[in-house]
Parts: C-alpha cells; sequence; structure tokens
C-alpha cells in the first residue's frame, strides 16, 4: 500500500526544520511528513485509504468535482 492519497494525489513531503541556536541557525536536518490516511469504506464495499481532507469534504454537502469524479468511477 503506498503513501499517496488515491483520490487528490497527496503524498509525504520532506520539510526543513531550521532551529536558531545563540544566533547562528542549527543544520538539523530534515524530515519527512507523510499525510494522514485512515481506512474508509465506500458504497460498493470496498476499503481504501484515503485522506482526512478527502475524508471531509466526501461529508459535505457539495463535495469538490475531483471527489465526485472518483465515486462515480468506483461505484
Amino acid at each position: 500500500m503506498s503513501k499517496r492519497c488515491p483520490i487528490c494525489g497527496k503524498k509525504p513531503m520532506i520539510t526543513v526544520d531550521r532551529k536558531k541556536l545563540r544566533g547562528h541557525y542549527n543544520p538539523t536536518g530534515k524530515r519527512r511528513k507523510y499525510p494522514n490516511l485512515q481506512w474508509v469504506r465506500l458504497a460498493n464495499g470496498k476499503r481504501i485509504k484515503i485522506c482526512a481532507k478527502c475524508i471531509k469534504a466526501m461529508g459535505k454537502e457539495n463535495p469538490p468535482k475531483y471527489i465526485k469524479r472518483f465515486l462515480a468511477l468506483n461505484s
């Protein structure tokens, strides 16, 4: 299972933390941040992992077009 949302395509990204220590920036390195993927059961019975932002958008009265398109393809 990949760490990518199949609906919106959100994927892991690398962030750089810069901490200031006595007037000098301390190069503390890079961190990888992952999307908040959760298990969801679709109407056709399939279980997929999608990001929390897409779950929230699905619950709205008028979801965005990309979510409508995904649900139409998988129903």
